[in-house]
């Protein structure tokens, strides 16, 4: 289940500051709901944030799969290390094998 964070951003179409623009609260019950709305657009209904589901757990997915492939790229440094030991052609192998086994939905 998509977070609802990630519902909200994609009903407004851009980053939400959920400190001040959106503040969501959770009373303990696992059940996190919007408690202050402070942007122009209306306050979404249930039923807007319900049909975005199936967009924000894909988006989310792909986070996932990003911050994954990031960490087994490497840093720069690395990287940089990676193709003076063996060369571009061997990089770009490795480049595209960590992309094969993290693909985004």
């Amino acid at each position: 289940m998509a977070s609802l964070n990630e519902k909200i951003r994609l009903y407004l179409g851009r980053e939400v500051d959920f400190t001040q623009d959106v503040c969501l609260q959770d009373d303990g019950d696992g059940v996190v709901y919007i408690k202050e709305w402070n942007v122009e657009e209306a306050q979404p209904t249930e039923e807007q944030l319900n049909a975005l589901e199936s967009e924000a757990t894909t988006s989310e997915n792909n986070e996932n799969v990003v911050a994954t492939r990031i960490k087994l790229y490497g840093t720069t440094a690395e990287q940089l290390e990676y193709i003076v030991e063996n060369g571009v052609s061997a990089f770009i192998t490795k480049q595209t094998q960590i992309k094969t086994d993290n693909p985004k939905s």
